[in-house]
C-alpha cells in the first residue's frame, strides 16, 4: 500500500500493518536502549495481542484503556488494540487522578494495559471494574476468528478538556485516525527513507497521529524516547537517525536554553523540525534556525483532527512565520458569527472539514452536535483570520482553556478544585503569556474573612485535585475579582490586575 498526496489512505490500520509486514524493514528504533523492532515483528506481536483481547469476548469497537509511557511496550500494545478491532484509549498519565478515573469510568473499559511504573497510579485511579492487563504475561492461545474491522470502526478514544471542565472523549474511526496520519505525510513530503524522532508522549494526539501514524502512513520508520530531555535530545537524534523531529514550542525553548548542540552529521542529516499543539514565537523561531540551521515548520492540529489540520510548506515553499500555514489534506476556512465564510483578512472563528475529523465526542451527542456546523464543518473555537494566499493567524480563542506546553486546560477545572476548600468565596484561573510554555496556569482568589490560607497551601490543594502539571503557578489573593454586570467573574481583566514572575 502507498500514499497518494490527493486522497486519503484507504482501508485499516490492521490492512496497513500488514502490508507494512508484508514490505518489511525497521518500523521503530528506540534510542534509549530497547530492542529495534520491524514491521514483521509488529504484525505477530499485534495479532498474538488481538487474538488475546478477542478470546477475553471483547466486543469490536470496546475501549481497551492504555496507561503507558512511550517505549516499544506501548507500540506493540497500541497497534494490538487497533489490530484487533478494538478502541484504544489513552489515559493521559500527568491528567491527575479525577480526570484518570473519570476517563476510566466514562470510556466503560473493562481492561486496562498497566504500565510497571503505573501500577500504583491504575490502583489509585481505577473505578474498581478495570481488569489490569500485562502484555509480557499474554499467553500465545488458541487461534481465534478476529472481529472485521472498517474504515468506520472505533480505533481511538483520547480525552480532551473542555471550557466545562469535564474533559470531552474525542472518537476517530480507523479512517480518519489514518488520515491524520496521511495529512502529516502529505504535507511534509515524507517517505519510506524519512525517519521521525517521537519525544511527545503517545497519548497526546501530536505523538500519536503525527509520529506514530505518519511512520505507518508514509512508509517511513519512527525513533522513540520515553519523554522529552534537552541534555540528550540532539545524541537521540543522532543514535535514532532522525531526519525530522515533532514538538512544542515549549521543547524549542528547552534546546534554546540548553547548552547542547547538534553534531555536523546530525544538522546535515535532519531536513526539518515541526512545531504544533499551540503558537511559535516568531523570535523563538528564528533563534532556532539560526543557532542549529533546521528549519522548523509551523503547524496546527487539534485532538479532534486527528492532529494537522494546517502546516507551512517545506522549504523552499514560503514559510510565513507567525502562521500555522495552511491547508493540508483538508478544507479550513473563517466564519463569522452566522456560520457563512468572511473574506480575506476579517477575523472569525477557524472551521475545519476533512476525512481527519473526529466522529463525535463519546456519549455526548449535545456537544457533538454544537461542534460541528449543520454543513459538517467542525468549529474549532479558535479566532483568526486568513490572508489572500491562505494562510491563517490565530488571534485568539472563543473558548477559555489555557494551552500550557500544548496541553489543554480548562480553567474551571482550577475552579473547581479551589473551591473545595471552605475558605474560598470566589476563585478564577488564567493564562498568564509564558516565552518558555506559550501560557502559564495562574488563579485568582478571595478568602473568607479571617482564613490564614496562603497562597502556598492553595498551591498545594490544586495539586493535590488536578496533578502538578494543570496546577496554578501562582495564587493570587485579592480583595475581590472583577465581575461583569451579571455578576460573572471577568478573567480577561486579571492578567493586568495581578503581578506575575512569569
Amino acid at each position: 500500500m502507498s500514499v497518494a498526496s490527493n486522497r486519503p489512505p484507504k482501508g485499516t490500520i490492521r490492512d496497513w500493518v500488514d502490508a507494512r509486514a508484508e514490505s518489511g524493514g525497521e518500523g521503530f528504533v528506540f534510542p534509549e536502549g530497547e530492542a529495534a523492532l520491524r514491521w514483521y515483528e509488529l504484525r505477530l506481536t499485534a495479532r498474538r495481542i488481538a487474538q488475546d483481547l478477542t478470546a477475553r469476548g471483547i466486543q469490536p469497537g470496546e475501549s481497551v484503556a492504555l496507561m503507558m509511557p512511550n517505549g516499544r511496550a506501548a507500540v506493540e500494545v497500541l497497534f494490538g488494540v487497533l489490530y484487533g478491532g478494538f478502541r484504544a484509549t489513552m489515559i493521559n498519565l500527568v491528567a491527575g487522578n479525577e480526570a484518570i478515573n473519570y476517563a476510566l469510568d466514562h470510556s466503560g473499559a473493562r481492561f486496562a494495559f498497566v504500565g510497571p511504573e503505573q501500577q500504583n497510579l491504575f490502583a489509585a485511579t481505577t473505578p474498581g471494574n478495570v481488569q489490569p492487563l500485562d502484555p509480557s504475561r499474554l499467553g500465545d492461545g488458541e487461534e481465534v476468528k478476529l472481529h472485521k474491522v472498517t474504515p468506520e470502526s472505533h480505533a481511538l478514544l483520547m480525552y480532551t478538556s473542555g471550557t466545562t471542565g469535564k474533559p470531552k472523549g474525542v472518537v476517530h474511526t480507523q479512517a480518519s485516525l489514518l488520515a491524520g496520519g496521511w495529512t502529516t505525510a502529505v504535507a511534509h513530503a515524507l517517505t519510506p527513507e524519512d525517519r521521525g524522532l517521537c519525544v511527545l508522549p503517545i497519548y497526546h494526539i501530536n505523538g500519536l497521529c503525527v509520529t506514530v501514524m505518519g511512520a505507518l502512513v508514509s512508509g517511513g520508520s519512527l525513533a522513540m524516547c520515553s519523554k522529552f530531555s534537552a541534555s540528550r535530545f540532539w545524541r537521540h537524534c543522532e543514535e535514532g537517525q532522525a531526519t525530522w523531529f515533532s514538538v512544542v514550542p515549549t521543547i524549542i525553548s528547552h534546546l534554546l536554553a540548553s547548552d547542547t548542540d547538534p553534531d555536523a552529521s546530525t544538522r546535515d542529516r535532519l531536513r526539518f523540525g515541526r512545531s504544533a499543539s499551540s503558537a511559535l514565537a516568531p523570535d523563538v523561531q528564528r533563534a532556532f534556525e539560526a543557532r542549529f540551521e533546521v528549519p522548523i515548520i509551523e503547524t496546527m492540529g487539534l485532538t479532534e483532527t486527528a492532529a494537522q489540520i494546517l502546516s507551512n510548506p517545506m522549504p523552499p515553499g514560503v514559510r510565513k512565520i507567525g502562521s500555522p500555514g495552511c491547508a493540508y489534506g483538508n478544507e479550513v476556512a473563517i466564519f463569522g458569527s452566522d456560520l457563512k465564510p468572511v473574506a480575506p483578512e476579517v477575523e472569525g472563528e477557524l472551521v475545519v472539514r476533512g476525512p481527519n475529523v473526529m466522529l463525535e465526542y463519546l456519549n455526548n451527542p449535545e456537544a457533538t452536535e454544537g461542534t460541528f456546523t449543520p454543513d459538517g464543518w467542525l468549529r474549532t473555537g479558535d479566532l483568526g483570520r486568513q490572508d489572500v494566499d491562505g494562510y491563517v493567524y490565530v488571534t485568539g480563542r472563543l473558548k477559555e482553556l489555557i494551552i500550557k506546553g500544548g496541553e489543554n486546560i480548562a480553567p474551571r477545572e482550577i475552579d473547581e478544585a479551589l473551591y473545595t476548600h471552605p475558605d474560598v468565596v470566589e476563585a478564577a484561573a488564567f493564562a498568564r503569556p509564558c516565552k518558555s510554555y506559550g501560557e502559564l496556569v495562574e488563579a485568582a482568589v478571595k478568602l473568607r474573612d479571617g482564613s490564614d490560607q496562603t497562597e502556598d497551601t492553595l498551591k498545594a490543594l490544586c495539586k493535590s485535585k488536578v496533578g502538578s502539571f494543570k496546577a496554578p503557578d501562582r495564587v493570587h489573593i485579592l480583595d475581590d475579582l472583577p465581575k461583569g454586570p451579571s455578576g460573572k467573574i471577568q478573567r480577561r481583566l486579571l492578567v493586568d490586575m495581578t503581578v506575575s514572575d512569569a
